[in-house]
């Protein structure tokens, strides 16, 4: 019985074991479930502490191993930091700094502070350099850690400095700042409108890193550990001793998402952007790989074995194998890497030297390196500027403006860098160079200049203000010390930046006078300024004169100009647009005012008695005449004022603007602007709408017969549409637009049939619609005919010589009906008597025609007598648009038109042998039953489906040639009008076609 109790005592403890045993592995093996409820639990998430031991373990320092430096941080001592330094530093890492790669910079500046107090220590003891006598700056990347290392040879820092200095942020202004910056927020401040420097630039580390690790070695103290995770940080003495020798050492531990300040490339782009003029010199550590030659030893193993069994016992020989199996060993080629410092701030601030310890190529290849440019720069000054801000500069002038130099004119622009004490702050300022001055490059440093906590943005404007207005200064008297020889090249690239400046800089206005340069009448292309202007001013002249055009030829042969030329006065020319609008901005030059001569109040000469006694009376002689314009049954819808002209020579008329309105070059370039209001500006509709004064020449014989027409009756209907025409030809050359261009092409036709003897009620013919009336189209390739099948050759013989009597009136009527018809599309026309189209035209018309075909020429004939081949076509008068089309690719066209009507109508197309058995028989043609006519409504539509063709190609060449062509189709115009009216309506026989 006891044996029994005894056993089963001993089986249930057994059970009891391993059942404890079973859950417990249950307990660890099994995983968790996805229905377990998470939320339930009431602990917070955290990361796991396996994870956390790996994050530390990967921190790696030299000559410690990740488990030594986790016991010396257990071992440390540990420091919070305090309430206020806590809440600093997550202002500082998600609110004070706009971009991450600033963090480079400060550590840099601060490692440059450093070297810079060794440095001053040593002028006095040198000992304090000891063995490290060379002052630099090294970087290294370590990827495999994600550790980012910056080592100075500065002054280091003791254990206390440690602690005072990095334990507390900027010291005693901590809550200061916490409190500024907590106002700034509420008022809606800036960040810039902050106070004083923080010292707050170390902690950006934390931008980019999660842990930051401190070495730092004093001469007066052991070497210490500094190491901080942004919440607290701990600090112990280096266990490996002293290994910097002096100064400090900062360890980063990059985060995840900033992998790319672990990149060479990145951190090189850095540190040339913001530290490239530091004073002393910065390494980075680089790996460069190239090719090399190595022993090929896997090659030459056999070898080698062969050669050791022939090898000879005598020593002398065997010395002498082993040198020929070295010279026999093979090589191969492999990529060998290396780690190199290399130097990043060659460039050396030679602002901060004389200007006399400085040469030119010096100042050329500092310029190249500043801007990437590979040309040299045109002009430079180096200048120190002090009272209420000192800083030191150097500007610069490329040769050539940049491509996108008016595309970014609103725009900030990055032209000039500024930087505090040699360190990179900013080149978006919109204060430090004003637009106009834009293209200019340079740097400005300061050693005083106060900067906002960030040290990103300047805090006070009025600092920028003077700075801007001494840049402004010293790059205009930069610009007047330019070569007359490289003069013409910056006007050409910059002298629309300089016309800018006058309309917007007041300041400096008249300073911006000085290098105006504009072609004058007397200069041919050169361009002449306003000083050498003034010195060729008539003793009398009181005013400088000056004309706006689209060209200087339209300048040259403006109606307001002749009198003034003719007289030897000088006149400069405004081609650009922007021309007018600068003087406009500049009231007078060194005492002469500007006098537009195309306005009203010009007068050239007010001190001649005589002259104005004329005036007097031709003014008195035409009283009629003026007082006929003006009435507003005639003119007065056009015109303001009617009065005798004292600046016209060999023009009739001419609109004159009024003195505070817009001349015709000022309004073409007002109904061009893009930029306004939908229906236009009330102001600018204002100025564009009002009334021009109409100045006549008393001496022109046009307006001479015009008065005697209207002396002679005043309802004279000729002497109105003469009146009108001249009145419209007069807006075309004062460079007005016509508003009624269609009722002026009517009225040159109406005084066109009066001329003819044409009525003005007979109507135009109108071609059959019905079937009766019927052509044929012979589709000779030898010759270009439309025959008539009921046209009778004796009559048309008759018809053809009564025309050939009239030829003269004929041409005159077709080329001026022709010029009307462009006028009302605006097309380009011009004329020219004597040209070889002309003369051909005249001898087409005026050949004897056959007397069995009736011969149809387009209104463009060719001069040339010898025959065209089926493609020929006639060259246009504008540059890169199609040629006109020729009668023969015009016939070609219509065959393939009517062959289409044919084959949709199943008509069956005759040849020209078929037109050959009887040629000369109107009786054959008309019997012959194996021909289709065509009717002349079809033939219309073979025309319009030509014509139709040709419309749009019509109207992109009119928008193509407009800007430019404009001013030869109102030049041709108008002078053979002048000409033709002339002929007819005057007895003088007077022209002026040349």
């Amino acid at each position: 019985m006891f044996k029994w109790l005894l056993l089963t005592t001993l089986f249930g403890g057994l059970l009891f074991i391993n059942t404890c045993k079973a859950e417990d592995e249950t307990d660890t093996s099994i995983p968790p479930k996805v229905d377990d409820d998470i939320g339930k639990h009431t602990d917070g998430s955290k990361t796991d502490d396996e994870v956390v031991q790996k994050e530390e373990e990967a921190i790696k320092l030299d000559g410690l191993s990740p488990k030594e430096f986790r016991t010396l941080v257990d071992a440390s001592e540990k420091h919070q930091f305090q309430t206020e330094v806590n809440r600093m530093m997550k202002l500082i890492i998600n609110s004070l700094y706009k971009n991450k790669e600033i963090f480079l910079r400060e550590l840099i500046s601060n490692a440059s502070d450093a070297l810079d107090k060794i440095r001053f220590l040593s002028l006095t003891d040198r000992s304090v350099l000891g063995d490290k006598e060379e002052l630099t700056i090294r970087i290294k990347i370590d990827k495999e850690n994600r550790m980012l290392h910056i080592t100075d040879t500065g002054i280091g820092m003791t254990k206390t400095d440690l602690i005072q200095f990095l334990g507390t942020i900027a010291k005693s202004h901590t809550s200061e700042f916490f409190n500024k910056f907590q106002e700034a927020q509420q008022d809606g401040a800036s960040m810039s409108d902050l106070i004083g420097q923080f010292g707050v630039g170390f902690y950006s580390s934390f931008l980019v890193a999660d842990k930051v690790i401190v070495t730092s070695k004093n001469n007066a103290d052991d070497q210490y550990i500094w190491e901080s995770d942004s919440s607290s940080f701990n600090i112990f003495k280096d266990p490996r001793g002293n290994t910097l020798g002096r100064g400090t050492t900062v360890s980063l531990r990059i985060k995840e998402e900033a992998g790319e300040y672990l990149e060479a490339i990145t951190l090189d782009e850095i540190i040339r952007k913001y530290s490239q003029f530091i004073n002393f010199n910065i390494y980075l550590l680089k790996s460069r790989t190239f090719a090399e030659e190595v022993p090929d030893d896997d090659a030459t193993a056999e070898e080698k074995k062969s050669t050791e069994s022939d090898k000879k016992t005598d020593d002398d020989a065997a010395v002498e194998d082993d040198k020929e199996e070295d010279k026999k060993k093979k090589k191969k080629t492999v990529d060998k890497t290396v780690w190199e410092w290399e130097l990043m701030n060659e460039n050396k601030p030679i602002w901060q030297q004389k200007t006399s310890d400085v040469t030119e190529a010096e100042y050329h290849a500092f310029y190249k390196s500043f801007t990437k440019e590979g040309d040299d720069p045109m002009i430079y000054s180096h200048f120190t500027a002090e009272g209420e801000v000192t800083f030191k500069s150097i500007l610069y002038v490329p040769k050539a403006a940049p491509f996108d130099l008016f595309s970014k004119y609103d725009k900030k622009t990055d032209a000039i860098k500024l930087y505090v004490r040699r360190v990179f702050i900013t080149d978006n300022f919109e204060e430090m160079m004003p637009k106009y001055l834009s293209f200019i490059r340079g740097v400005v440093d300061s050693d005083d200049l106060p900067l906002n906590v960030s040290r990103e943005n300047l805090q006070q404007s009025k600092l920028l203000k003077v700075i801007k207005k001494k840049l402004v200064r010293k790059a205009l008297d930069m610009l007047k010390k330019i070569s007359a020889a490289d003069y013409e090249t910056f006007w050409k690239e910059y002298g629309t930046n300089i016309k800018l400046g006058v309309i917007e800089d007041s300041a400096n206005r008249t300073r911006l006078a000085k290098l105006l340069r504009f072609i004058s009448s007397i200069s041919g292309e050169k361009q002449v300024s306003l000083a050498e202007y003034i010195e060729r001013m008539k003793p009398k002249q009181e005013n400088i004169y000056f004309i706006a055009a689209m060209s200087i030829d339209e300048a040259k042969k403006s109606p307001f100009v002749e009198n003034i030329l003719k007289k030897g006065y000088e006149v400069l020319y405004l081609i650009d647009p922007v021309d007018q609008y600068c003087l406009q901005s500049l009231p007078e030059y060194e005492g002469k005012k500007f006098q537009n001569v195309a306005k009203e109040g010009f007068e050239l000469d007010k001190s001649d008695v005589k002259k104005e006694e004329q005036k007097k009376r031709l003014e008195k002689t035409y009283e009629p005449l003026l007082t006929w314009l003006k009435d507003k049954d005639k003119l007065s819808d056009k015109i303001s004022d009617a009065k005798v002209s004292d600046r016209l020579v060999q023009t009739p008329m001419a609109l004159i603007a009024s003195q505070w309105g817009y001349d015709g070059n000022m309004e073409r370039i007002a109904r061009a602007q893009a930029y306004q209001k939908s229906g236009g500006d009330t102001t600018m509709n204002y100025y564009l709408n009002q009334k021009k004064a109409l100045e006549i020449n008393p001496h022109h014989p046009l307006i001479k017969d015009l008065l005697r027409r209207i002396e002679e009756s005043k309802d004279d209907k000729t002497a109105i549409d003469l009146a009108n025409v001249m009145v419209e030809a007069a807006t075309l050359r004062s460079g007005y637009d016509l508003r009624d261009s269609v009722g002026f092409a009517d009225r040159i036709e109406s005084m066109l049939r009066r001329a003819m003897g044409i009525s003005l009620d007979e109507k135009i013919e109108e071609e059959p619609a019905d079937e009766e009336d019927q052509v044929k189209v012979d589709f000779n390739e030898d010759e270009n005919v439309i025959d008539d099948e009921n046209d009778d050759g004796d009559d048309r013989n008759a018809k053809t010589t009564k025309s050939h009597k009239k030829h003269g009136d004929l041409l005159f009527l077709f080329t001026s009906l022709n010029m009307a018809s462009c006028m009302a599309i605006k097309r380009s026309f011009e004329h020219d008597r004597d040209s070889p189209n002309n003369s051909s035209y005249e001898s087409r018309t005026s050949s004897p025609s056959s007397k069995r075909r009736r011969r149809c020429y387009p209104m463009t004939v060719v001069s040339s007598p010898t025959p065209m081949t089926n493609e020929t076509t006639e060259q246009t008068v504008f540059p890169d648009v199609e040629p006109i089309l020729t009668t023969d690719v015009l016939l070609n066209r219509i065959k393939e038109e009517v062959r289409r009507l044919q084959r949709r109508h199943q008509l069956k197309v005759s040849t020209s042998s078929d037109l050959n058995e009887d040629d000369n028989s109107n009786e054959s043609r008309s019997s012959s039953n194996h021909q289709h006519l065509l009717t002349l409504k079809q033939v219309n539509m073979i025309c319009a489906r030509i014509l139709k063709e040709r419309e749009d190609k019509i109207r992109e060449e009119y928008d193509r040639i407009l800007s430019y062509k404009i001013n030869e189709q109102y030049e041709g115009f108008v002078r053979f009008t002048q000409d033709q009216l002339t002929r007819r309506f005057s007895e003088l026989q007077f022209s002026y076609v040349s």
